[in-house]
């Protein structure tokens, strides 16, 4: 009975490594809570050709944009957790979606699995050319002078976290337009239909060293290769401005171990790539290998700080 029970021993523990050699052994969707052509989707596409080919299988991108992410995180939430199915998550929808909406449709912890970080996005203070204010002390003072006269747009939840924080901090009243991405409401920030907006350099940079747009400060706390003349938010003049855009990857909760671990080394391999470096600094992300430790630890800290800025600008779950 020993020697059965330990060839069944066996022969189970190699059927499971040889499932864990096999993965992946179809195509790997990846759900994207935005636009096609937004941020998001330009930075996961860049990590993702690289991984893909090393994995010998493609991915084929899911856009679900809407709801600040939540469609996408609910329908990962609910996904096999095989490794198949895996989620792009940011901000929007880790931190913004549970803060302020009281039945999310998700746990953003015990629902999901953490996969690998990819990295932090740098966002822009855009303005429309024809606003008066070329630095963001202008802009404050132009704003606070005329409340409700300018409007900015989001494409977003963390655009909306960041003007939810800087308006609070400087005392602005300005009309808010949401937009279901980026994309669209660089189009009316551009063509003036829009004051303001926090944007990442993806739609933006081309309007900018054009002069349709003026770039007055940064989100990070380095200036930026891509508009170096640029003050960062701290040289701006406002220090207490801290919202950090990331973006990383999971997966349903019990995606298997193995499953993670692969997936985490070859992003990580991918990030250590020079022509991925490139890329992402063509989009001015900046790249942040780790391990799925790091980068759930980085989540639930995210979750607690974007509660806590919106506790404290005022905003109530809905």
């Amino acid at each position: 009975m020993k020697r059965i029970a330990g060839c069944l021993l066996a022969l189970f523990l190699s059927m499971g490594a040889w499932a864990q050699a096999e993965y992946p052994n179809k195509p790997i969707r990846i759900v994207i809570p935005f636009s096609p052509g937004s941020a998001t989707d330009q930075t996961t596409r860049i990590l993702g050709q690289a991984v893909s080919t090393a994995l010998g299988q493609p991915f084929v991108y899911d856009y679900k944009p809407g709801a600040n992410g939540a469609i996408a995180g609910a329908e990962v939430a609910k996904a096999a957790p095989d490794g198949y199915t895996l989620l792009v998550a940011g901000g929007s929808v880790m931190a913004v979606v549970p803060a302020t909406v009281k039945k999310p449709p998700y746990d953003p912890v015990a629902d999901f699995t953490p996969i690998t970080d990819f990295g932090r996005f740098t966002f822009f203070l855009f303005v429309n050319s024809a606003v008066p204010a070329k630095t963001l002390g202008e802009f404050v003072s132009y704003a606070k002078a005329n409340p409700r006269k300018l409007s900015y747009g989001t494409g977003n939840a963390s655009g909306i976290v960041a003007f939810t924080q800087m308006n609070a901090l400087a005392g602005m009243d300005l009309v808010h337009v949401p937009y279901k991405g980026e994309p669209p409401a660089v189009i009316d920030l551009v063509a003036g239909r829009l004051d303001a907006m926090w944007a990442t350099p993806t739609a933006t940079l081309p309007h900018a060293k054009d002069g349709k747009l003026r770039a007055l400060a940064t989100s990070l706390k380095t200036r930026s290769a891509l508009l170096p003349d640029v003050p960062t938010i701290d040289e701006a003049g406002m220090p207490k401005f801290n919202i950090v855009l990331w973006q990383g990857l999971v997966g349903p909760a019990g995606t298997p171990r193995p499953v993670v671990d692969r997936l985490n080394r070859e992003f990580n391999a991918a990030m250590k790539r020079p022509e991925v470096i490139a890329a992402m600094d063509g989009q001015a992300f900046t790249l942040v290998p780790g391990t799925p430790e790091q980068f759930g630890a980085l989540v639930k800290e995210q979750i607690e700080t974007y509660r806590n800025l919106l506790r404290q600008a005022g905003v109530q779950p809905e």
